[in-house]
């Protein structure tokens, strides 16, 4: 099972998927509400994997991935995002997000993508 990282601005929405993801067995080791508390509490956890929402206050998601890429390139960051454009899951990808979830998400779609990007980390 991973340890995991939940960055999105919504409380809601990270209480959804940290009880999810716990359900399944893994490990939720820390939370942020905007970018820059994903990219400070990233460094700090080193979690196994990270689900980062797009849009967030001050600095969003995508940039929280650029950051944390240049520090650490191999870190597997799922974006999470309720805006289904291509050209903004493109930008995502190009930063560094190893995949992506669309909102409103279902459970058995959080759990394929994460256990894809585990057996990615396992190879």
């Amino acid at each position: 099972m991973a340890r995991i990282l939940v960055c999105d601005d919504s409380a809601f929405m990270r209480m959804m998927l940290k009880r999810q993801l716990t359900e399944e067995g893994h490990e939720i080791v820390g939370e942020a509400g905007d970018g820059k508390q994903a990219i400070e509490m990233y460094f700090k956890v080193r979690p196994d994997i990270t689900t980062m929402d797009i849009t967030m206050p001050g600095l969003d998601g995508i940039q929280a991935v650029k950051h944390i890429h240049e520090e650490d390139p191999l870190a597997k960051i799922i974006m999470v995002t309720a805006l289904g454009q291509r050209a903004i899951i493109t930008d995502a990808l190009k930063a560094g997000a190893s995949d992506f979830i669309i909102k409103p998400f279902e459970p058995e779609q959080v759990k394929v993508t994460i256990n894809k990007i585990l057996a990615e980390i396992k190879k």
